[in-house]
């Protein structure tokens, strides 16, 4: 600082950089630094020239804030030339340049060293300000790299921490020895995946191995290219670029003479093709030419997409940053914040550092810290010496959302709506029905994936990086359209809700499971949004979704919740309640928690019964279920009024030929066959036959099932052959909608077995029983019981075999044999 009566600083500029010179004016003062600025010193009615004088005689310093304007000023010109008349060789630095824009500095000012802004982000600006003005050394933090003798380079200083991207560096170094331009883009693509650092590394990998024995140029795209390449021409290579020729024609010039050896440029943050274009080597043979940029480049570049680090890679990084064992402490925690931040380098240095300076800080406050907080928390903020990014998260993230358009940002905010999953574009598309189609591929493609803020994950899918989702969830509460983006996408996913199919056969559970995770948005997250008519379809519709892929624990889980926000907004009387009642409970019969369903059935039915009277077709829903769950306890004569009652009701609403009609009559049905009322149950269940036949057809899993129950009475008739027939025929109806490993064919398969064991064809039946046997196993697990069942049933088949003495015609397969010496051992 200053000891004499002087103030430290001038500030000269024109008029058109006013802004420029007092944020640097700002700065200064702010640091302790005192200052003379035209703008703030200047009093009307002054004689400007006296002032002018006055300002440069009194001031220690002079700034000239450069830009074309200032070069071309007549004023301007006398008040640089003023501190450099005062100081010509430098040594008390009284002139110090600083360029706010591009120019080519000429005469007397090329031999200055000046400090350059153009291009540079807020943060890193005012530290280059203050460095520059400052009379200490700018020693750096760090050591920088081993210098490769006779190799020129000006490579920016490396982040010591690179982990996880051995690979990609091989990767990368194949294509640029095509010899075609490559860009490193990324297909998770957003600011803080480590385009620049993996650069650099690259750059300093190949320095070190001498690769490029012409030089490693490195270009900052936004700032000036052609006057870096003389630049670097001039200070690196010792060339002198001819005097009398415009910027391009030295650059030109530049290339042309450059030295006869293999050489790499890096043009850093690349905006557009067409910035670098003009600059780039016209005969390229000795020339690698390598880009980072956010977008995607046209044909004539080979964009290599860097992918997030693996969660190994990510927890080293940590490691190397938090030393003292915290990580390994709570290592669960350390990597869900590593999956929480989409394990982008950018945040994972930034916490990493935060916990580094926070000695006292556990990785579970941290974790704490970012729940709360999220993309605004403390840790994600502070951008430290040695990074090689100069912004944090969000105004890395911000760089891009400006750049996108109003619609675009739109739809972005739209997108944060959806689960962090993959996005089937349809259910976009259905958010935004007036939206012209190919308008909005356009801003999805054009925008937000050529931005990098989108990533295409094939087929019609779409997904959002977590930050980048939790950034667009930031800039959509801010906007007016928020409310009506949730209703809308709540809207949607009702709709498709509504368009899940009764039975979950193969060909529709990719796209069904595609919407299970915004449905679950819908469900969990927004359902203030949803209407009170739809408050429960999308719970419902995942339980059900768990429920038919056998996912029970999941499945209770949804449906218990279903419950609960029933209640909680409609009442405990309410048709959605017992609605969730029902579900739950035909969830727990199928497990044999008999004891659990029935209370549920019956609180059900009372609701149902209160709210709708009698006669409704819930009434009769009811009625079917509380019956099978006794028929399934053999409460026969608990069951049979029940299903009579249920069977009159849909028939008296729906007619005789309705799928639910069926329903009833097949129940009925089988309650008589047990009954041993075979000539009651034969009509009943093929009327269920021929109503599910015209209402779904012939190959349809419903009427598989009415083919297994009328198989059941002719077996029990000793109607063999014609029950074999119909077990074959729903064996081949529902192997190719539900899999061979599916519960129902596991059940026809033990059906058919008992049916050969009762034929005697041995051979056949033990192959069909193993086979059902490990159906269930594998998909119910082995107390279920079903799983129970077969078993039973198969240990009682193996006695029948052991007392006829006809052993030998069984299989050595392990459990028939273990079986078997069970029995044995038990006898004797």
């Amino acid at each position: 600082m200053s000891t004499d009566t002087k103030k430290d600083f001038f500030v000269s500029y024109n008029r058109h950089d006013k802004a420029w010179a007092e944020w640097i004016a700002w700065i200064l003062e702010e640091s302790g630094y005192t200052v003379v600025i035209h703008a703030w010193d200047f009093r009307l009615g002054g004689n400007f020239v006296l002032d002018m004088h006055d300002a440069i005689d009194n001031t220690r310093r002079t700034i000239a804030v450069l830009s074309p304007n200032y070069l071309k000023s007549e004023f301007a010109q006398p008040e640089w030339a003023a501190a450099f008349v005062q100081d010509p060789k430098g040594k008390n630095r009284t002139l110090i340049p600083v360029r706010v824009e591009a120019c080519e500095l000429t005469g007397l000012l090329r031999a200055l060293v000046y400090m350059d802004l153009v291009g540079v982000a807020k943060a890193e600006a005012q530290e280059l300000l203050l460095r520059a003005v400052s009379d200490e050394r700018t020693k750096p933090s760090r050591s920088s790299e081993f210098p490769q003798l006779g190799i020129p380079a000006n490579l920016p200083l490396a982040n010591q921490l690179f982990v996880g991207r051995e690979q990609a560096l091989e990767e990368l170094h194949l294509q640029v020895r095509s010899g075609e331009l490559t860009a490193i883009s990324s297909i998770k693509g957003m600011g803080g995946i480590g385009k620049t650092e993996l650069a650099l590394q690259y750059a300093l990998k190949h320095l070190k191995a001498q690769d490029y024995p012409g030089g490693v140029c490195w270009l900052k795209a936004r700032e000036d290219i052609g006057l870096q390449i003389v630049q670097f021409a001039r200070e690196k290579l010792g060339m002198i670029p001819p005097d009398d020729r415009e910027l391009m024609a030295q650059v030109e010039w530049c290339w042309t003479n450059w030295q006869k050896a293999a050489t790499l440029i890096v043009f850093d943050d690349v905006q557009a093709y067409a910035d670098i274009q003009p600059f780039l080597p016209k005969h390229r043979d000795q020339f690698r030419v390598l880009l980072t940029t956010r977008k995607y480049l046209d044909g004539s570049v080979r964009n290599y997409e860097i992918q997030m680090l693996s969660e190994p890679a990510s927890l080293e990084l940590l490691r190397r940053l938090v030393s003292d064992g915290r990580i390994e402490k709570d290592l669960e925690t350390t990597k869900q914040v590593c999956e929480w931040l989409g394990y982008l380098p950018l945040g994972l240095e930034l916490v990493g550092r935060y916990l580094a300076r926070k000695k006292g800080c556990s990785v579970a406050k941290l974790w704490e810290r970012l729940q709360d907080d999220r993309l605004e928390a403390i840790s994600l903020q502070k951008v430290e010496a040695g990074m090689t990014a100069t912004l944090n998260v969000i105004k890395a993230f911000e760089l891009s959302w400006q750049e996108l358009n109003a619609d675009a940002q739109k739809l972005a905010a739209l997108l944060s709506l959806f689960a962090l999953a993959e996005i089937p574009w349809s259910l976009v598309q259905q958010c935004l029905p007036e939206a012209d189609e190919e308008e909005l591929e356009d801003l999805r493609d054009e925008q937000l994936v050529n931005l990098s803020l989108l990533s295409f994950e094939g087929g019609e899918n779409y997904q959002l990086h977590q930050l980048l989702r939790e950034f667009f969830t930031w800039k959509r509460s801010q906007m007016p359209e928020d409310e009506e983006m949730k209703r809308s996408f709540c809207g949607v996913m009702v709709a498709n809700a509504h368009q899940f199919p009764h039975r979950l056969t193969l060909e529709i559970i990719e796209p069904v499971s595609f919407v299970i995770p915004h449905l679950k948005e819908a469900a969990a997250t927004l359902n203030l949004w949803l209407t009170d008519e739809n408050l429960i379809t999308p719970s419902v519709n995942i339980g059900w979704f768990y429920a038919e892929q056998l996912a029970f624990g999941k499945a209770e889980e949804w449906y218990k919740q279903c419950r609960e926000i029933a209640i909680q907004r409609l009442g405990q009387d309410h048709t959605d309640v017992a609605t969730s009642l029902n579900y739950l409970a035909i969830l727990y019969q199928s497990l044999g928690r008999y004891i659990d369903a029935e209370p549920l059935l019956l609180q059900a039915l009372e609701i149902r019964q209160r709210q709708f009277g009698s006669d409704h077709l819930d009434v009769a829903q009811s009625l079917n279920n509380l019956a099978t769950l006794y028929q399934s306890q053999e409460r026969y004569i608990d069951a049979e009024p029940l299903l009579l009652q249920a069977l009159e009701i849909s028939q008296r609403q729906l007619g005789a030929d309705h799928p639910n009609v069926a329903w009833s009559q097949s129940n009925l049905g089988e309650l008589y066959r047990s009954l041993g009322r075979y000539i009651d149950a034969e009509p009943l269940l093929l009327q269920a036959l021929e109503i599910r036949q015209r209402q779904f057809g012939s190959d349809h899993p419903e009427v598989a099932t009415s083919l297994n129950n009328l198989a059941l009475l002719y077996w029990s008739q000793e109607r063999y052959v014609d029950a074999e027939a119909l077990y074959i025929q729903a064996l081949q109806i529902s192997r190719k909608p539900l899999g061979e490993d599916h519960p129902d064919m596991a059940l026809w398969l033990s059906n058919l077995a008992g049916l050969y064991a009762t034929m005697e064809r041995y051979v056949e039946a033990e192959i069909l029983y193993l086979q059902a046997f490990s159906i269930f196993y594998e998909r119910l697990g082995e107390m279920h019981h079903c799983t129970q069942d077969t078993l039973e049933e198969f240990v009682y088949f193996l006695q029948e075999i052991a007392q006829s003495d006809r052993t030998s015609e069984l299989s050595d397969h392990p459990l028939t044999r273990s079986l078997l010496q069970q029995l044995q051992n038990e006898e004797s």
